[in-house]
């Protein structure tokens, strides 16, 4: 398939999306929240729900809109590369409906081989009008490089040549991207062993969003005292595989007063950088 130049510029949407507390507690459980019964349980029981921002990101990562916005990709090399949230507003409201319009803004080449990197901007508003969200989402069309396009600017966010000031391990669940794929990814690359061994993977991998749930929560925990609506921007980039099983670190450096870089590794294997370039800033 042709890479189609023409859509950039083009708007979709708006999204409509009906969610209520069954939603948030997926996104929960499906970013490991409770995964022993108890520990982070306030992010995941609907008494006092602590509500995850990264849950807004799950809108322009669907399906329907990795269908709806087909600028001429292979559906089998579609990966999701990065996010960069800046929340307006937090969501407090643990049911209602969200509008959402995405715009493709750029499609840069990163050479044969090496993919396509699609560029989304989208705006989320709450039922009452409100903006929660502009989000910056970036996917690689891994097959699709080398169709003479523009190279993508260079975007990296410093992260201390120190050791962190907080590391947090977690597990990942075996049946995690399960979970959390009822969100509305369902590509088959999370759940389908035959289908993942096909494209050269061991095994179904987890969902980098689901990761990002994770790392939000251990930033939240950690230095907001458990208050994510103090939360307005969420940035990082996906650049390792994760697996259900696999133990992984959130490695945390705090940079000022409401801010931090951060990482999350392979626990086991440290040179595997599974995000990165990633901050969080708040207030």
């Amino acid at each position: 398939m042709a890479i189609k130049l023409e859509t950039i510029g083009q708007t979709y949407g708006p999204y409509h999306t009906d969610y209520d507390i069954t939603q948030l507690i997926v996104f929960a459980l499906g970013s490991g929240a409770a995964s022993d019964g108890k520990t982070d349980l306030d992010w995941a029981y609907e008494q006092d729900l602590r509500i995850n921002p990264v849950y807004l990101a799950t809108i322009v990562a669907s399906d329907k809109v990795t269908a709806d916005i087909d600028f001429g990709f292979d559906w089998a090399g579609i990966l999701h590369w990065g996010i960069d949230m800046q929340i307006h507003k937090p969501l407090l409201e643990t049911s209602g409906t969200l509008s959402t319009n995405i715009t493709l803004n750029a499609l840069y080449d990163r050479g044969e081989g090496r993919g396509c990197l699609a560029q989304k901007i989208a705006e989320t508003y709450d039922q009452h009008g409100d903006k929660l969200l502009t989000i910056d989402n970036w996917d690689c069309a891994i097959y699709d490089g080398g169709f003479g396009g523009e190279k993508a600017p260079r975007d990296i966010v410093e992260i201390p040549d120190r050791q962190p000031d907080y590391e947090i391990d977690e597990t990942l669940s075996l049946n995690q991207p399960v979970i959390f794929r009822l969100l509305g990814n369902y590509h088959p690359l999370h759940v389908d062993w035959d289908y993942a061994q096909k494209y050269g993977y061991d095994r179904p991998i987890h969902m980098a969003l689901a990761v990002s749930g994770m790392a939000c929560r251990h930033i939240c925990n950690t230095l907001l005292e458990r208050q994510p609506q103090r939360l307005t921007r969420f940035k990082l980039r996906f650049t390792g595989v994760s697996y259900p099983g696999m133990t992984v670190t959130t490695q945390i450096w705090r940079w000022d007063d409401h801010s931090v870089r951060f990482r999350v590794i392979d626990k086991n294997n440290p040179d595997t950088v599974l995000l990165n370039f990633a901050l969080a800033e708040w207030q």
